[in-house]
């Protein structure tokens, strides 16, 4: 009976130390690139991405020329750099396209869907990540793509 007693204190440390563990907040690492907004960029209030544990979910990006702040004319210069803004922000995190696990598309205009295809294609080596390519109506700053992903470090 003692010892029964004994292995049942043991059993019941062990449960609460595990549901306690299990508790503990995950720290969260907030990454935000103000220069590519300029002065803008420092007041607005989002990240660009936010790394909790292994999984970092990276906010919509724009492809904005850093010179003008506007996206460019040719859709598929925005795409480029969509994109590099994408791969820069990941790399804040110490993550590459690669890590993207799903990302999601907005576009204006559902024409320009193979012009984005023909771009995107470029940025993965191997395999792409889970993707949803929506249309939407207009866009921040007047952009034609928006896109938002989470990517988990492999």
């Amino acid at each position: 009976m003692k010892h029964n007693l004994i292995y049942l204190a043991v059993l019941l440390t062990i449960g609460v130390a595990m549901v306690a563990s299990a508790q503990k907040p995950v720290p969260r690492r907030y990454i935000k690139q103000a220069p590519r907004y300029g002065a803008l960029g420092a007041q607005l209030p989002f990240s660009d991405g936010v790394l909790v544990g292994d999984t970092f979910y990276v906010a919509g990006h724009l492809g904005l020329d850093p010179k003008t702040g506007k996206p460019p004319a040719d859709p598929q210069q925005e795409v480029r750099l969509l994109l590099d803004a994408i791969k820069a922000t990941l790399g804040q995190a110490g993550m590459t396209m690669e890590d993207l696990a799903t990302v999601t598309v907005y576009c204006t205009d559902l024409s320009l869907y193979d012009k984005f295809n023909v771009v995107y294609r470029t940025y993965f080596s191997k395999d792409f990540p889970a993707r949803a390519f929506i249309g939407s109506g207009p866009l921040l700053l007047g952009g034609h793509f928006e896109m938002q992903g989470v990517a988990v470090k492999r």
